[in-house]
C-alpha cells in the first residue's frame, strides 16, 4: 500500500500513518455541524483551527445568549485546556493541506451526515469523528430493550436467574405494533396500572402519554396503525409501551430524573468514561397519579417543561448532580446514596456490554451518551432511555459551564495534541470506569466514599466534587515530567 493510500477507518492497521505529518507539529483542523456549545468549545482551544467548508454548521436558534456564551469561552480557554499562550489559533496550513472538505483532523458531525457517509468515507490514523456507524442500537428505544433482554437471557443461562437479576433496571417494555398482542395479554393479567407510551426514535418528550385503559390504546392504535388499502401508506412509526414506575423519588412533592454523561473510545475494549457532573431535571407540577394527561406532572424534558404557564427561566427546574448527591446523603445517609449511585454503574456497564458485540468498533470513532436514570422511592435507579446526541444548548449560565467544561474535558481526554501518558484514569471531570474490565480509585482519591473507608472503591465519583481545572493543571505537569524523563 502506498504512503498516501487512505482505507476504511474500521479495516485500517496499525501500520497505516498519516501522510500528513503528527497533528502535535502543527494545528489541529476541526469541523463542527452544530452551532451552541461546542462550537465555543472549539473555537476558544489554542491550536485548533475551523475547517470551512459545506455542512459545517448547522444553526441552532435555541441556544442561551451566544455572544454571552462566546466570550465566557474566550476567557476560560486557558484554564480548561491546561495551555499557555493566547486563545488565538495557530496560523497558517501545513504542507499536504489544501483547505478541501475532506481535510479535518476531528469533526463534530450529526448522525443524519454521518449516516450519509460513513460508508464510503475513508479515514487517516489520527482522525476523530463523532458517533459510531450504528450507535442506534443503544440509543432507540426499542433496539435498546431488546439488547438488554438478550443479554439478560444470555446472562441467566451462563450464570443462573441470580446473576440475572443485576438487569432489573429497566420496566416492563413492548415493541408495537409487532409486540401488540403479547402486551395486550400482560395488559390484562394486570388492571389498574399505568402504562407510557413513547415513539422508538423520538425525542425531547415528543409523542409520548399515558394510559390506563385498554381502550386508550385501541383507539390510538386504529389511528396509527390501522392498514389501509393504499399501498402508499407509511410504514407506521414504532413505539415501545412501558410500565409506568408510579412510585418516583419526589423532591419537594415533584418527579425528576437525572442526565448522567458517558463517554466510549471504544467497544473492543470496551473503555468508558463518566463524567462527575450532570443535573437533575425536576417536573413543573407536584406529582400525581390522578392526572396521568398533564405532561407537566409526567415528563421531566426541559423542552416540555418551559412550556408550562408558571414556567421561570430564571431559576428553570435543574439541580447540579452535586447538590443532589449532598441532599440524598442528608436525608438517607452516606451508605444509601452511594449503593444508588453504584445502581447507577451497573445500569452504564451492563447497557454498554448488550450492545458491545453489535457496535462497528472503530477506532476513529467515540461516542458521549446522555442517560436519563430516574430513581424511585426506594432510591432504587431505573434506565428510561440513553440519548445518542443529548442537547448541548445551555438554558442559562449554569447548564452553560457545566456543558463547556464536560466538552473542553471530552476533548482533553481525546488528547489529540499527545500531551497526555495514556495511562490517566482521570482527567479533568472524566473518571475512567471500564477499561476491559472495572477501573479501581487510586489510594488517594477517596471523594464521596464513606469516612474511614480504606478498601479499594470503583473509580466512579458521580455527583462528587469536580475541581477540574486544578486536576488538569496538575495532570499535565505531571504528564510532561513524565515524557520528558
Amino acid at each position: 500500500m502506498s504512503k498516501g493510500t487512505k482505507v476504511p477507518g474500521y479495516m485500517q492497521g496499525k501500520g497505516s500513518r498519516n501522510p500528513r505529518g503528527i497533528i502535535g507539529d502543527r494545528e489541529i483542523r476541526y469541523k463542527c455541524s452544530l452551532q451552541n456549545t461546542i462550537l465555543d468549545v472549539l473555537r476558544g482551544r489554542p491550536g485548533w483551527q475551523e475547517v470551512p467548508g459545506q455542512n459545517n454548521i448547522q444553526p441552532n436558534v435555541n441556544q442561551a445568549n451566544p455572544k454571552q456564551a462566546g466570550q465566557q469561552s474566550t476567557g476560560q480557554q486557558q484554564a480548561n485546556t491546561g495551555k499557555s499562550g493566547s486563545g488565538s489559533t495557530t496560523q497558517g496550513t501545513t504542507s499536504g493541506y489544501k483547505g478541501s472538505d475532506g481535510d479535518w483532523d476531528f469533526y463534530w458531525c450529526d448522525r443524519e451526515w454521518l449516516a450519509q457517509n460513513y460508508d464510503t468515507m475513508f479515514l487517516y490514523e489520527h482522525q476523530k469523528i463523532l458517533h459510531f456507524r450504528n450507535h442506534y442500537e443503544l440509543t432507540r428505544k426499542n433496539l435498546m430493550v431488546k439488547n438488554l433482554k438478550r443479554l439478560k437471557k444470555q446472562t441467566e443461562r451462563e450464570l443462573g436467574k441470580a446473576e440475572g437479576q443485576s438487569f432489573e433496571f429497566f420496566p416492563t417494555t413492548y415493541e408495537l405494533p409487532s409486540e401488540y398482542h403479547i402486551f395486550v395479554e400482560e395488559f390484562k393479567k394486570n388492571p389498574g396500572i399505568i402504562w407510557i407510551m413513547k415513539p422508538a426514535a423520538r425525542a425531547q418528550g415528543r409523542g409520548i402519554f399515558l394510559f390506563r385503559r385498554l381502550k386508550d390504546i385501541t383507539d390510538w392504535k386504529k389511528g396509527e396503525y390501522q392498514p389501509l388499502s393504499d399501498p402508499n401508506r407509511e410504514v407506521p412509526e414504532t413505539y415501545v409501551v412501558q410500565r409506568y414506575i408510579e412510585n418516583p423519588y419526589l423532591i419537594g412533592g415533584r418527579k425528576f430524573d437525572v442526565r448522567v454523561y458517558v463517554l466510549v473510545v471504544s467497544y473492543n475494549p470496551l473503555k468508558v468514561w463518566l463524567y462527575r457532573s450532570g443535573f437533575a431535571r425536576f417536573s413543573n407540577t407536584r406529582f400525581s397519579l390522578d392526572s396521568i394527561e398533564d405532561t407537566y406532572v409526567h415528563l421531566t424534558n426541559v423542552a416540555i417543561q418551559k412550556n408550562a404557564p408558571d414556567y421561570d427561566p430564571d431559576k428553570g427546574c435543574k439541580w447540579s448532580t452535586q447538590q443532589l448527591r449532598k441532599y440524598l446523603s442528608a436525608k438517607h445517609g452516606v451508605e444509601a446514596v452511594k449503593k444508588a449511585f453504584k445502581g447507577i454503574d451497573n445500569i452504564i456497564i451492563k447497557s454498554l456490554q448488550s450492545v458491545q458485540k453489535i457496535i462497528i468498533n472503530d477506532k476513529h470513532c467515540f461516542e458521549m451518551y446522555g442517560y436519563d436514570v430516574l430513581f424511585d422511592s426506594d432510591l432504587k435507579p431505573w434506565l428510561i432511555e440513553i440519548n445518542a446526541s443529548p442537547s448541548l444548548t445551555a438554558s442559562g449560565k449554569e447548564d452553560y459551564d457545566l456543558k463547556f467544561g464536560l466538552l473542553n474535558d471530552l476533548l482533553n481526554v481525546l488528547d489529540l495534541e499527545n500531551r497526555l501518558t495514556g495511562k490517566e484514569k482521570r482527567v479533568g471531570g472524566w473518571d475512567l470506569l471500564w477499561e476491559d474490565g472495572p477501573i479501581l480509585a487510586d489510594d488517594g482519591n477517596m471523594e464521596c466514599a464513606p469516612n474511614g473507608t480504606t478498601a479499594s472503591i470503583p473509580n466512579s465519583f458521580l455527583g462528587c466534587h469536580n475541581e477540574r481545572k486544578r486536576q488538569l493543571r496538575e495532570l499535565y505537569t505531571a504528564a510532561q515530567s513524565i515524557k520528558k524523563s
